[in-house]
């Protein structure tokens, strides 16, 4: 490799600079793009629309005619000038791959815009049902710092008497008016104060509560209607897709879209007396019955239960009307279902020991972690979260180490500050499936490869695809890295181009 660049800046002639005067990311840079495979490579990353973590896979696959034995089509990684092909990590969360989070973020709008308006194999008579878009909150467990505003303007952020005191000699109050990006927003006025077992509680039975939401619900709205639940049940269907968001102190609350339908689900409507007031009427009985208690222990014992916050806004066709918009929502919701605890103050991967689980206990005293239950290499002490989410996490600790919470696994958990529920979920006949979705992409690719090699199609059943794979490792090199983000902004770049002209 040539040791002499000659940059250009809008045609104007500079003298030449050597390579050793650039950073290292810049000669590693340039190390990788004037490799002979580089455009190879550069068309595989593109394929997995820039992942930034790729699994490198190693093997071989075959299209072979089913009648005859013919190799029609055949490939091989050894063929690669890495020896290896990339594939996309799939992972959700934005903050470990922001091009598989768009992908998947996608997937969710389509999968909740299907259950609003149509589509994906659901009519479009779905969108004349009952349906609300619900916002099921945490209780409060002690005051934090919290921007208010009314009326466009910013209020004080507990504007309570300042010359009144905590038992621990701190104010009760604060009559700051704190910035949006203000460190102290989400964090307990008063630590000592603030009830993180009972935070760290409701955190690992939110999922529970949730379920018994949905079950209390439908009780309500057979009441309301003077039925019994099975006879309710054989007339109107309750269907539902809901994600979970975390807030600035820690705790999350469930966004959801709640539809009524007929007995066959989103194809059929419910009875004209299963209407939007019945629903809307139902749904905050059904929150304030939810009670789930936790296991006795030496702590005392908490009655868990939702927050007084509950929103609760119609979904509306347009967005000229009052309401919510069929768009809005699926947006709204997609948006969440990417992200994950790191919006609170915490980090996104496990803490836990692998082996023993974060209980320091495998066939004896787990000899990877010394029996700290710790991930080897890790201090809690200096992680870099929020005080507040280190307080969580050491209270996930504490309590894991108890028997009565065993069953709750709060060490594994102690990341995501003691939640342990799947943050998207949907009832079976919402809509279409993630997997439904995910298959149609497949489908899709799998055709164009078949027509760019001249090969027969899906649909004719003569061929045998025959494929070999074994796990090669993960990741790029610091100076591919930087490559793969350049490439995952072209990608998205497109994609969003494309999508501003389909939407028209």
């Amino acid at each position: 490799m040539s040791k002499e660049v000659r940059p250009r800046n809008n045609g104007d002639q500079q003298e030449d600079m050597p390579m050793e005067r650039h950073p290292q990311w810049f000669t590693d840079l340039a190390r990788v793009v004037n490799d002979p495979g580089f455009a190879r490579w550069r068309s595989m990353v593109a394929a997995t629309g820039g992942c930034a973590n790729p699994i490198h896979l190693a093997g071989e696959s075959m299209i072979v005619d089913g009648e005859t034995g013919e190799i029609l089509h055949h490939y091989a990684t050894a063929d690669e000038p890495s020896g290896h092909l990339l594939v996309a990590c799939g992972n959700r969360r934005a903050s470990v791959c922001p091009a598989c989070s768009e992908i998947y973020q996608a997937d969710t709008f389509h999968l909740i815009r299907a259950g609003l308006s149509g589509g994906k194999g659901v009519p479009e008579t779905v969108s004349a049902h009952p349906r609300v878009f619900a916002t099921l909150t945490a209780p409060s467990f002690g005051p934090v710092h919290t921007r208010r505003e009314r009326n466009g303007r910013v209020r004080a952020c507990r504007p309570r008497d300042r010359a009144k005191r905590c038992e621990h000699d701190r104010p009760v109050g604060c009559r700051e008016r704190h910035e949006p990006h203000d460190d102290r927003l989400g964090q307990p006025i008063c630590p000592d104060c603030y009830d993180y077992p009972g935070a760290v509680l409701w955190q690992a039975h939110a999922g529970v509560l949730w379920h018994r939401f949905t079950l209390a619900m439908r009780r309500e709205l057979a009441r309301s209607a003077g039925m019994t639940r099975r006879a309710f049940n054989q007339r109107v269907r309750v269907s539902f897709a809901k994600v979970a968001e975390y807030q600035r102190r820690g705790l999350v609350h469930f966004h959801a879209v709640i539809r009524l339908d007929g007995p066959g689900g989103a194809g059929e409507p419910p009875p004209p007396w299963a209407d939007h007031r019945l629903l809307v009427a139902a749904i905050p009985a059904a929150a304030k019955a939810v009670r789930v208690p936790t296991p006795h222990s030496g702590l005392g014992v908490w009655d868990l239960a939702w927050g007084d916050q509950l929103d609760i806004r119609p979904i509306v066709l347009g967005a000229a009307l009052e309401g919510l918009s069929e768009q809005a929502v699926a947006g709204y919701i997609a948006k969440y279902a990417s992200k994950g605890a790191e919006a609170s103050g915490t980090v996104d991967y496990r803490l836990s020991c692998g082996p023993c689980k974060g209980t320091g206990r495998a066939r004896g005293r787990c000899g990877r972690c010394a029996g700290t239950g710790i991930k080897p290499g890790l201090n809690l002490d200096l992680l870099p979260v929020t005080e507040h989410a280190r307080q969580m996490i050491r209270t996930c600790w504490e309590l894991g180490a108890r028997a009565e919470f065993a069953d709750l696994r709060l060490r594994p958990w102690a990341h995501m500050l003691g939640f342990r529920g799947h943050f998207a979920t949907k009832s079976r006949r919402y809509s279409t499936t993630m997997s439904a979705l995910r298959g149609a992409r497949f489908e899709h690719r799998a055709r164009e490869a078949r027509e760019r090699y001249g090969l027969p199609g899906l649909e004719e059943e003569t061929t045998l695809a025959l494929a070999h794979w074994r796990f090669a490792g993960t990741g790029y090199t610091p100076d591919e890295a930087i490559m793969a983000e350049h490439i995952h902004q072209r990608v998205a770049l497109a994609r969003s181009i494309a999508a501003r002209r389909e939407d028209g």
